[in-house]
C-alpha cells in the first residue's frame, strides 16, 4: 500500500499515464496506440508539472518578501506540511487510498459521475481533512475514516457541480474542473451571471497594432510579473535584502520565468486534454458509466487567456488591499501575507468561469468577489489551523482547502467530543 500511494497516486504523470492505458485498453486499441496514448498524456502532465512549478517559483519571492516584513506575525516554523506530513504521513496516505475508493464507488452508483484526476490534490485534500480531524481532537481510525470519507465527498461533489459552468466557457462536457479553486469559480460565476453582460468578452479587446503582443498572455504575465517585483522591491526593499543581482535584473529574470512557465504549462494542458480525454471513454463506458475527468485548473486557461490576466490582477490588487487593511486591524489576529499563488492559479481560474457567465465585467466583478472571499477564508482557516499546518495554509489557503477545512474542523470537534 505504501508502494502504492507513493508511487503511483502521488506521482500524477505515472497515474494520469497508466489511466490513458486503461481507457486505451478497454477501448481494445492496438498495442502501438495504448504506449503512445499513455505516454503522450504522461509527457503531457510532466510538461504541465514543470510549468506549473516555474510560476509558483517566480511569484513565491513576493510572498516571502511580505513575510519578512514582521516574523513575530508568522507561526511557528513547525506549523506546516513538512512537519505535520512527517507526524501524520501514514495516516493521509490511508485515508486517500479508502478515500479514492470511496469515490469510485459514489461515480459508480449514483448520478454523480466524476473522477477526480488532478493528481496533487489527491494528496492534498487528505492532508488538510487529516488536519481539521486533529485540531478537533480525532485520533486513530476514527481520524483516518474522516480524512477518506470527506475526501471522496468532495473529490465526488464539487467537480459535478462545476461541470455547467466549465461548459458554458469551454463549449465540451466531456470534462471538468477539479481543483481548490471551486467555491470562488462559483461565486465568481454566479456574481458575473447577475452583474455581468455577455456581449462584451475579454477576449476581443482590440489594442493598437504596435501593442498586439499584449494578446499573448505569456508575453502579458512576464511583464505583469517584472513591475510587480519591481514594486514590491521598493516597498519591502529587506525583502529582497539577500540578492546576488540588482532588483531591476531581478525582475526581469523572475517575468522571464513566469512567461516561459505560461508557456510550457499550457503545452502540457494542450497534450494532457488531447491523449486523456478520448482514453477517458473507455474507462466511462465500461468501469463507470457516463463518469467525465476533473481536471486541474490550467485546463481553462487556454479559452480564456486574457480573463486569466485580468484576473490574477484583480484579485491581487483587491485582496493585498484587504490584506494590508486586516494586518493593520488585527482581524484575525494572524499576520496575513498577500496571497499570490492563489490569486493566480484559483482566482484566474474563477475569472474565467466569471468571462463565460458575464464576458469582461463578469470576469472583474466576479475576481473582485472572490478576492475578498479568499482572504476571508485564509485568515478564518488560519485560526482553525493554529496548532498543525497554520503557516502552510496561509499561503496556499483562501479556497477549498480553507473552506472544506473550517467545515471539517466543526464537525471533528463535535465527533472529537462523542468518541
Amino acid at each position: 500500500m505504501d508502494f502504492l500511494i507513493n508511487n503511483v497516486l502521488r506521482n500524477p504523470p505515472l497515474l494520469l499515464g497508466l489511466i490513458a492505458a486503461i481507457g486505451l485498453i478497454l477501448q481494445k486499441k492496438k498495442l502501438a496506440d495504448i504506449v503512445k496514448g499513455s505516454l503522450l498524456a504522461a509527457f503531457g502532465m510532466v510538461i504541465l508539472d514543470q510549468g506549473t512549478s516555474m510560476l509558483i517559483s517566480s511569484i513565491s519571492p513576493i510572498n516571502s518578501a511580505f513575510q519578512s516584513l514582521s516574523a513575530s506575525g508568522v507561526a511557528a516554523e513547525g506549523l506546516n506540511d513538512a512537519t505535520f506530513t512527517a507526524s501524520y504521513g501514514g495516516t493521509i496516505g490511508l485515508a486517500m487510498f479508502i478515500g479514492l475508493a470511496i469515490h469510485i464507488l459514489i461515480a459508480r452508483f449514483t448520478p454523480i459521475k466524476t473522477i477526480f484526476l488532478t493528481g496533487h490534490m489527491l494528496w492534498w485534500f487528505p492532508f488538510i481533512f487529516i488536519a481539521a480531524g486533529v485540531e478537533g481532537g480525532l485520533t486513530g481510525w476514527t481520524l483516518i475514516l474522516f480524512g477518506a470519507i470527506l475526501s471522496a465527498l468532495y473529490w465526488s461533489i464539487m467537480p459535478w457541480l462545476l461541470r455547467k459552468y466549465v461548459s458554458d466557457v469551454t463549449g465540451d462536457t466531456s470534462f471538468t474542473l477539479g481543483h481548490p479553486s471551486g467555491i470562488l469559480a462559483l461565486l465568481s460565476g454566479f456574481v458575473a451571471s447577475k452583474l455581468g453582460n455577455k456581449e462584451k468578452s475579454s477576449e476581443d479587446l482590440k489594442l493598437p497594432a504596435g501593442l498586439s503582443f499584449f494578446r499573448e498572455i505569456s508575453i502579458t504575465g512576464g511583464i505583469v510579473i517584472f513591475i510587480m517585483f519591481l514594486v514590491v522591491g521598493l516597498i519591502i526593499p529587506e525583502g529582497f535584502a539577500d540578492l546576488d543581482q540588482n532588483l531591476f535584473m531581478y525582475a526581469i529574470t523572475q517575468g522571464f520565468t513566469f512567461g516561459a512557465g505560461l508557456i510550457v504549462m499550457l503545452q502540457g494542458v494542450r497534450m494532457l486534454i488531447n491523449q486523456i480525454v478520448p482514453a477517458f471513454k473507455g474507462i466511462s463506458e465500461k468501469i463507470v458509466p457516463n463518469a467525465i475527468p476533473a481536471f486541474d485548473c490550467p485546463i481553462l486557461f487556454n479559452y480564456k487567456p486574457n480573463a486569466v490576466l485580468i484576473g490574477f490582477i484583480t484579485a491581487m490588487v483587491t485582496s493585498t488591499l484587504l490584506v494590508l487593511i486586516s494586518n493593520y486591524f488585527n482581524v484575525f489576529n494572524v499576520l496575513l501575507i498577500p496571497l499570490v499563488i492563489t490569486s493566480f492559479f484559483e482566482c484566474g481560474a474563477a475569472a474565467v468561469i466569471g468571462e463565460g457567465q458575464g464576458g469582461l465585467r463578469g470576469a472583474i466583478i466576479g475576481t473582485m468577489t472572490a478576492a475578498i472571499l479568499m482572504v476571508a477564508l485564509v485568515g478564518v482557516s488560519a485560526v482553525v489551523y493554529s496548532n498543525t499546518i497554520q503557516n502552510w495554509i496561509l499561503i496556499f489557503g483562501g479556497n477549498d482547502l480553507s473552506l472544506f477545512g473550517i467545515i471539517a474542523k466543526l464537525i471533528a470537534s463535535l465527533f472529537g467530543g462523542l468518541f
